[in-house]
């Protein structure tokens, strides 16, 4: 049934406007002509996969694909770095998987076996294990479970999470792509008629100024509340069943209620560690335990081991760090707090966009606009308190660094895992006498918390980076 998959995987972007020709009646025709070039593109692939073999070798796979251009892949198992085995609802129903392998430093898969029966899967991703493995961690068949989710804690995820609203922004963005008007517009006409038709319903009640004020909190307070069910129904569908299990030297993380995904991925793979609390976490006392692995890639779901833990209570992250870093001492940290002086730094980028927005707002609604001034107070007091938590920790196996005071996070890394030490000065640190300690590590992604130490007195961050630098000179990058 490997065709089935194929025609799937190519036929996925073509579904909604097919769907929105067939059932709204808007789109031009002449885009399913495209339909053609997919189907040649399937034909093409189903030539690539009925082609495609992969067998094993002593010391790694070997993929053969290709019939006029044939192509031969040696992947050595010690290569490897992440194993995700992945099931759709259609995987499920037919009772087989898809298999990725992930090396480090690549942003596309070593190999990629789409359809494999689900035994045939499992004992590949066992294989690769194994093979992997050292003799002494592959005779450790044990297999024990650190964290497993409850569907209660899955349900406390879904409340502190914000995945129904950014799914609801990309379905309007989508809405607003795949429904344009004769002249490529969005429908104004049609929004104008359901606005009047709003305004018209309202205006029949004869509410006074407190009515509408309580209509309109009602409105909010409603669409906040299916806002908060979609975010609780997407962490059902991704995080049901979440189990994060040790064999060894390998972590393996099932999920998922529909489709299934299970990453496996070795402990020394984990580059870098954040620890991360908003304030409704804090209110259900929880926290979020996510790594950086070598071979993630974050732009596909499932490919890489990224969270240990997508909510737990704090003890339990804590215990999982205590546990797979038993050198660090991380309850032994000494944190070394920054100057409270520095909050002026965090307040001023605040100034300039708030005088801009009051000016904007000047030639709209005149001198009601001085009410955005309002923002800089907020703001003053906000970058106090974040002055107050921001600070790092260094020991002689980790450091570290915390920030923020509404949105907290805790980043750390192994100082084996460091590739390199940069110090920058901007313009403004050259007046202070400050500098900026940037520390980069293997898997780091440009959408997460950077691993810096900011608004350091410079003798104090040339210091760190001397230490850091004769340590990193006597020890081995470990991957």
């Amino acid at each position: 049934m490997s065709w089935l998959f194929v025609l799937i995987q190519h036929l996925k972007q073509y579904i909604v406007p097919l769907l929105v020709l067939v059932f709204v009646g808007r789109g031009d025709r002449n885009e399913l002509w495209s339909l053609v070039g997919v189907a040649l593109l399937v034909l093409a692939a189903l030539w690539r996969y009925a082609t495609y073999r992969y067998g094993v070798g002593a010391s790694g796979l070997v993929v053969r694909s290709g019939l006029f251009t044939r192509n031969l892949r040696v992947i050595p198992f010690v290569r490897i770095q992440n194993v995700a085995v992945h099931q759709t609802v259609l995987h499920r129903l037919f009772g087989v998987a898809e298999v990725r392998l992930e090396s480090a430093g690549s942003k596309e898969h070593e190999a990629q076996m789409r359809v494999l029966k689900l035994a045939d899967a499992m004992a590949l991703e066992t294989l690769v294990r194994r093979r992997g493995d050292s003799p002494a961690e592959a005779a450790e068949e044990r297999v024990d479970t650190l964290l497993r989710l409850s569907p209660l804690e899955v349900l406390r995820l879904g409340l502190v999470s914000n995945g129904g609203l950014v799914l609801a922004g990309a379905g309007l963005a989508a809405a607003m792509q795949m429904l344009p008007d004769v002249n490529g517009r969005i429908p104004e006409r049609a929004l104008r008629r359901g606005a009047n038709w709003l305004l018209g319903q309202l205006g029949g009640y004869q509410l006074d100024a407190l009515g509408y004020v309580l209509l309109a909190a009602g409105a909010i307070a409603f669409v906040a509340a299916a806002l908060k069910l979609l975010s609780v129904t997407l962490a059902l569908l991704r995080y049901y069943g979440f189990e994060l299990s040790e064999q060894g030297r390998q972590l393996t993380a099932e999920r998922g209620l529909l489709g299934r995904w299970r990453t496996t991925v070795p402990r020394r793979r984990i580059q870098a560690w954040m620890l991360e609390e908003g304030l409704l976490h804090r209110l259900v006392k929880r926290r979020r335990l996510a790594v950086d692995t070598v071979g993630a890639d974050g732009h596909e779901e499932g490919r890489a081991l990224k969270e240990l833990a997508p909510i737990a209570t704090p003890a339990a992250c804590t215990a999982l760090v205590d546990h797979l870093l038993p050198r660090a001492g991380w309850d032994a940290l000494q944190w070394q707090p920054l100057p409270k002086a520095v909050w002026w730094r965090m307040f001023l980028p605040d100034v300039p966009w708030t005088l801009l927005a009051t000016f904007a707002l000047y030639w709209q609604v005149g001198g009601w606009c001085l009410l955005a001034l309002l923002w800089l107070p907020w703001a003053a007091f906000k970058a106090q308190r974040r002055a107050r938590r921001i600070g790092y920790a260094l020991n002689g196996e980790l450091i570290a660094v915390r920030e923020g005071w509404w949105h907290r996070y805790w980043r750390f890394a192994e100082l084996d895992k460091l590739q390199a030490l940069q110090i920058t000065r901007s313009p403004i640190d050259l007046r202070c006498g400050t500098a900026t300690l940037w520390l980069d590590t293997a898997g780091a992604t440009a959408m997460g918390p950077a691993l810096r130490i900011r608004f350091l007195p410079e003798h104090e961050a040339r210091r760190i980076y001397e230490r850091l630098s004769a340590s990193l000179a006597k020890r081995p990058l470990r991957w």
